[in-house]
This record gives C-alpha cells, structure tokens and sequence, in this order.
C-alpha cells in the first residue's frame, strides 16, 4: 500500500504552492480526480490581488477585504492574507513569475469591485489563473508524483487522527494510501448548481469526504454568485472577468438603461453579491441583461480568454454587447482550520477553498482566491516542516462501508434544485422544499456514513446530496441576510455580531453551535 510524508488531494493553486516547498523535504503525492491540469485555479481570469504598489498598503487591502466580507470576517486570517500576499507574490516574481506590464515596464494593475484601488495584477491578460498554475508545474517537475484520474472517496481516520484516504480509480479498483499529513486541496462546490464558472467536477468532494470523517465546518451557507457568466441559450458558457468592469464596462438591461445607477455608491463595481442580486431582479423582470463593452477600444488584446468564449459561443464582440447572468463562483465557508491549515482532525489539513480560516467572510473580495492559495499553501507547508512527524499505521481496523440501497437523483435535478430554491435569493419555505427533497434519497443520519461505492458517478451524486444537505441547513439556520447568503423573509444584515455557525456530526445529522470570530465586532 502507498505511503508518502504528504498526500495531497487536488491540483490547484493552494495545492501546488504546499507542494513546492514541501517537497525539498519530504514525499509529497498529489492526487486528483482527473487531469492535473483541471482546476478552478486554471479558469481564473481576474488577476491575483496585493499590494506591491508604492501607494498601496496592506492595512487598504485588508480594510476592503473585511468591508466586502460584511463583517463577518476572521482578521487574523485577512491580515496573514494581505501582510505577507504581497511579500509572497514579489518572491514568486523574483523566481521567474512573469506578470503583464504597462509601456513603461511596470507590472500593470487592474482594479476590480470593491477595491478602492488599482492592486490586481494579471498574467497574459485574462489568463493569470492558467500561467500561475503551468509556472507552479515547472517548479514541481520530476519532484512530486502525480496521480491523475483517481477520485479520493473517504479518509482513514484511526484513533482521532487521519492517516490516508481510500480512492478509486477509472477501472473501478479501490486503492489505499497512508500518509503522515493529508491535505485537502479540492476547491469549492460551483457545479451543484446550474450555472457556474467551476469547472464541471468541483462538487465539493472535499467537504463532504471531511464531513463523513467528522471535521467541523462552518460558514456553508455563504456562497458567492459571479454576476457575469457569459449566457446563451440558457446556459453558462464561461465567466466575464470583473476587470472587464475595471476596464470601464458598465451593465444595461434590454432596454438600455444603467441597472446598478443608484443601487450601490460604486455602482457596477459594488461587492459581487450586490451586483448578482441586481441582475437577478432584472431578469426576474423579463428583461436581459448585457454588459456594455463598446469603450474598451483593444478588447480583443485586453481579453483573449474572454474573447475565445465569446467567439465560442457565438457572441459578436464587435457590437459591444455581451448577454451575462449570474453563475455560482466561489464557496467562502468550508471545512473549518486555524491559521496553519489545521482541521479538527489530528492529520487532516484544508487549504484554499474547501478550507474555511475566515479570511473572506461572507463574501469573497474579487482576486482574493488565488492569493489565499499561495499564502496558506505557504503556511501550512512552513508548519509542517516544523512538525515532528509520527509514523502512521499501515493496519487499520474499519467499520465495513454500507450497501447503497436507495436510487439517487440525477445530477442535473439536484442541480435544478440547488438553483431554484438555494440560490441567489432563498426563503425558509423553499429551503424547507429543498431539504425534505434532499432527505427522500438519504436520511440525515446517513450523510456521515461510508457507503460500498460501485462507480465514481455514483460517490458524485452522494457528494453532491451531502453538500446540498450541509449548505441547505446552515442556510435555514442563518436568519439574516449577509454577503453571499440572501434571505428573502430576513431581508437586513443583522448589525449585532454574528457568530460562526460551526457544524459537527452528531448521531441523528448535524449539530451547529456558534464560535466567535477572532477580532470581529
């Protein structure tokens, strides 16, 4: 059976920045569900935020990641974020990072929404997402081994601690890997819904492998919809970077009038939740919603990611019109860690989005995602390699996985569902609707049971209940409207603190208690 230092799971940018450093020391493995090169981190478009400009501060970047937050943010985990992003990024930089520059030979920094200054840097325009991540692959050849097309299904937990997974692989056949260190590394849960700039396979497999396992989660409810996914004939065909609203382009409805003139004192650069929400009203209305592009004269140059999409899709770019929609984009709760990377499980570690530290709050700040996958991607390898690690188990007595007896739904019904009644916009009654669907297939208590898994689509459609399930009730119990979390029937942010909703399995589904907020008032 498989041994390594670290077992990693997931290929994106938080995984790939642990494994640079940890594999000068140790045997590092990264496993992933598919091709290495399929992440949320290779589709990132927008730009990775810090402040390296001379009149840029980290405390600016740290005060616009709380205020887009709502409040609700760890600021411990905003400062290690800002403070050291920007020293982490001029060291990537100094190792050969190239990122987009102006005439003059300075790094070119765009803004985007709810930043009060320009800080974003790009790499290949719309691509930075794509060149952070081949960059990291050239600083990991020959040095880690990979195993694509092999999907993690649950984690070994012995005595309180985590000591491997269990995977399967294309053909069918279970393996067993044991590790001193597992990392989660899966990214968020876009694809549970309809429309979302995900990649396809990000259903939050991490989450729900972490929830069977017993580590506590928290902040679930919080999901930020992007408020420009590029839509034709009722489908997503790929985001619309909010630089393009830096850029200057602004939104209009089909009858040509300015939607976000006078909903937010930053208009189409406003938080993404409000813009989302604004949009939604529009098409709620009957009326499309298109993103005004005709003042950005080299478009094309700017944006060829964009413009690849577009031409895809069939959208003529020449008539400055680009019909968008509102598509989930980032998950800002997750299993919960400290500031290292630490789970509540002895072992088992969550970096980037599957791991919640509190850093976005309730509402993501754009350009933000990549950074936290390069900062504590750093601090948690830092911490392991300060660990005195133990020898883990080769041998090890588990309960025997259950017989799946149910049929499960679709994954476009769960998707349809998730849309439609945990979206945008929610209510008690259609959350209530949404998890007595969820229960008819898979009873509470069976959320936290490993199951006899005959086929990798059969794992996904578990996960996907199991994530519906978590996100639905964290949602029901929040009774207030907050960034990424709209409550139609509690409309107003509640301005008292708001605690974590922690959530912890207990015999009969979950138990949620609050836990403070380190530095929130």
């Amino acid at each position: 059976m498989p041994f390594a230092d670290v077992v990693i799971i997931g290929s994106g940018m938080a995984a790939l920045t642990a494994a640079e450093q940890l594999c000068e020391h140790k045997n590092v493995i990264i496993i992933t569900k598919s091709a290495k090169e399929r992440s949320n981190s290779m589709l990132a478009q927008g730009g990775v935020a810090a402040a390296i400009a001379g009149e840029d501060h980290w405390k600016d970047h740290s005060e616009d990641t709380i205020v887009a937050g709502c409040f609700h943010n760890n600021h411990e985990a905003v400062e290690i974020l800002t403070r050291d992003g920007a020293r982490y990024i001029k060291d990537m930089i100094h190792k050969g990072m190239k990122f987009d520059q102006d005439d003059h030979g300075s790094l070119h920094l765009g803004q985007e929404g709810a930043h009060n200054r320009r800080r974003i840097l790009h790499a290949g325009g719309d691509a930075t997402g794509r060149n952070l991540v081949e960059f990291m692959f050239t600083r990991l050849k020959d040095k880690v081994t990979f195993i694509e097309n092999e999907l993690a299904l649950d984690l070994i937990v012995e005595n309180g601690s985590c000591i491997g997974l269990f995977t399967m692989n294309s053909t069918g056949c279970i393996q067993h890997y044991f590790a001193s260190h597992v990392i989660l590394a899966t990214g968020g849960c876009g694809s549970l819904y309809q429309v979302s700039s995900n990649d396809s396979m990000i259903i939050g497999d991490g989450i729900a492998m972490a929830y069977r396992a017993g580590a506590e989660l928290c902040d679930l409810e919080f999901i930020q919809f992007h408020p420009t996914m590029l839509y034709t004939e009722n489908r997503g065909n790929g985001l619309v970077s909010e630089a393009v609203r830096g850029e200057g382009a602004f939104l209009v409805n089909s009858s040509g009038e300015k939607i976000m003139q006078g909903v937010h004192e930053l208009g189409d650069l406003a938080p993404r939740d409000i813009v989302a929400r604004a949009i939604q009203r529009e098409r709620h209305e009957g009326k499309d919603v298109f993103l005004d592009i005709s003042m950005i004269l080299d478009f094309k140059e700017r944006f060829p990611t964009i413009t690849s999409i577009c031409q895809e899709a069939g959208v003529n770019i020449d008539g400055g019109l680009l019909p968008v929609a509102p598509g989930a984009h980032f998950l800002m709760g997750g299993v919960m860690t400290d500031m290292n990377g630490e789970t509540s499980i002895k072992g088992l570690y969550a970096i980037g989005e599957v791991a919640c530290t509190g850093v976005h709050g309730a509402n993501r700040l754009a350009s933000n995602s990549l950074l936290e996958g390069i900062v504590f991607g750093h601090n948690l390898a830092n911490y392991i390699l300060q660990k005195q690690s133990e020898p883990s188990l080769l041998s090890v007595h588990h309960a025997s996985p259950r017989k799946l007896n149910v049929n499960l739904p679709d994954k476009s019904e769960i998707q349809e569902m998730m849309t439609k009644y945990v979206g945008i916009e929610r209510s008690e009654s259609g959350l209530l609707f949404a998890k007595e669907w969820v229960e008819q297939f898979m009873a509470p208590k069976e959320f936290s049971v490993r199951y006899e898994i005959r086929s990798t689509e059969q794992i996904s459609r578990i996960n996907m209940l199991t994530n519906a399930w978590l996100i639905i009730t964290s949602a029901l119990v929040r009774t207030e409207s907050r960034g990424g979390h709209f409550r139609r029937d509690f409309p107003f942010t509640n301005e008292k603190w708001q605690q974590k909703k922690v959530i912890r399995q207990k015999e009969e589904g979950m138990a949620i208690y609050n836990l403070p907020l380190s530095g929130v008032k």
